[in-house]
């Protein structure tokens, strides 16, 4: 994700920054991609917000955590949640994918090979513990929606994958 692509004024970018992903929190809603806008028009910032998937219960948090966020600078942030275009994982930084494999998550696939591991059972997902692709679907559903479990046959550890979404 690039914000130099996006409408998001760099005086913001230190707070947006400092606000987490709940279900994920060593990324920043900047990280995940999901801010689309972030400008300030007469002392009010205003946010465009789009969600991961539609229905994902962590856009109120994430709104509200931007809320308060401005508000410890004095600042009053209004939040529009943004449907279109839809979120894809194609939005997640560079920082922020590696931040998620530091963190125990597998980066997403292409969406071909995200369907082959899903509906197949091609050995692609790499397990954020040792490297190894030596890994098998557990259940398409892993701690969220948005993610599969899966275990790695060499490490013995089981990990969330972070499904591609487009």
């Amino acid at each position: 994700m690039l914000v130099e692509n996006l409408n998001i004024e760099s005086h913001l970018i230190p707070i947006l920054k400092t606000v987490s992903d709940p279900e994920i929190p060593v990324l920043s809603v900047l990280d995940l991609g999901v801010i689309r806008e972030a400008v300030e028009v007469n002392g009010i910032v205003q946010i465009k917000l789009t969600p991961t998937y539609s229905g994902c219960p962590a856009m109120d948090v994430i709104a509200d955590d931007l809320k308060a966020a401005f508000s410890e600078i004095g600042k009053r942030t209004e939040v529009e949640l943004v449907l279109s275009p839809a979120w894809s994982t194609d939005w997640i930084s560079e920082e922020g994918l590696q931040k998620m494999e530091e963190y125990g998550i597998a980066r997403p696939l292409s969406e071909t090979h995200d369907k082959d591991v899903l509906l197949g059972d091609k050995k692609l997902v790499k397990c954020p513990q040792c490297g190894s692709t030596s890994t098998h679907l557990v259940s398409q559903f892993g701690s969220t929606a948005c993610k599969a479990l899966f275990k790695c046959d060499d490490c013995h550890e089981p990990f969330d994958y972070f499904k591609c979404l487009k």
